[in-house]
């Protein structure tokens, strides 16, 4: 696999091509095509690639919002899009349309992705590398501290950094959905221990029969859906890691306040995957599709501070109490 760059000149006599489909993307070796724009906004050239499976950045301050990326230095992005070309250049197709879809479509069009990747070579390669895990923790993964100002929603699995694995899904989705038809009381959702969220837990992935059955299980049982009914009246304090699927889930939260000792990674696409509970619909509505799949293709780090500047949170705080003190 290689990257395409062209100067303006370059790619907009190239992509008015009728054979450009056989010249750009995945399937010819090309997942990604970097334009050096100059003073052009390259939209023409943005749309014709936006139509392809191919990751587009368009190079400069004018680059305009069709493109996939928009960035000064496409190296890093290059980099990341060539680690796993097919999670990126599917992650980047997902985003496109995210934001002209409904609710309940756009988590239907990421679980169809993600059921896609997880058949993928990218993903078996990463899965490879895991080796097996045996969980012998069997208490209750969700608490919850009613009081008369709020209802406290605290992730309880700190022994494994808050790993969310099937139990904790399950339990959340009750909890979200108790709520949703109590009384409207704000609810605060934290994490036990030292971290908010690590993440889905490595010891569940690839354990479902086949990424078909996962699809079905995700569009049967999902947190986005049940959180997303209540989100408004949610305040995620988050701190120490905050990861994949934690991201994913805080994003929706009406607020997120962070300790000022909190940081954030999105490592899916690292997998051979993209974000799949919700995160696609949940991160790009706080920081925007552009900035979401450059986070992605990275794979970086980020703290609490450059979080704030992004929007991904609304304020650094220490908490009045322990995130999980009820």
């Amino acid at each position: 696999m290689d990257a395409i760059l062209w100067s303006w000149e370059q790619a907009r006599a190239t992509v008015a091509s009728p054979d450009i489909d056989r010249m750009v993307g995945v399937a010819v070796g090309s997942p990604v095509v970097a334009v050096e724009l100059g003073n052009h906004d390259g939209a023409e050239i943005a749309g014709r690639l936006s139509r392809l499976p191919v990751v587009s950045v368009g190079v400069g301050s004018y680059a305009d919002y069709a493109w996939d990326i928009r960035c000064d230095d496409p190296e890093p992005i290059i980099a990341g899009v060539l680690a796993n070309p097919i999670a990126a250049v599917t992650t980047a197709q997902v985003l496109r349309g995210g934001e002209s879809r409904s609710f309940g479509d756009a988590l239907l069009v990421e679980s169809l992705a993600y059921a896609t990747l997880q058949s993928g070579a990218e993903f078996a390669s990463w899965l490879a590398t895991q080796g097996r895990r045996v969980r012998n923790d069997d208490h209750p993964r969700v608490r919850t501290s009613e009081h008369d100002d709020r209802v406290d929603v605290i992730l309880d699995r700190p022994r494994l950094r808050n790993l969310i694995n099937a139990r904790m899904r399950d339990e959340l989705i009750d909890t979200f959905g108790a709520l949703a038809h109590g009384p409207t009381r704000p609810i605060r959702l934290s994490g036990e221990g030292p971290a908010f969220c690590a993440g889905g837990d490595p010891a569940e992935f690839g354990t479902v029969a086949d990424p078909a059955t996962a699809h079905m299980l995700r569009s049967t049982a999902t947190i986005a859906v049940y959180l997303h009914r209540v989100a408004d009246r949610v305040t995620a304090q988050v701190h120490g890691p905050c990861v994949g699927a934690g991201v994913e889930i805080m994003a929706f939260c009406d607020r997120v306040q962070a300790h000022p000792d909190t940081w954030f990674r999105l490592p899916e696409t690292r997998m051979g995957l993209l974000p799949g509970v919700g995160g696609t619909v949940s991160i790009p509505a706080r920081i925007g599709r552009h900035r979401t799949l450059a986070w992605l293709l990275q794979d970086s780090t980020i703290d609490a501070n450059t979080a704030l500047k992004w929007g991904l949170i609304d304020s650094i705080q220490e908490p009045e109490t322990d995130p999980a003190d009820s």
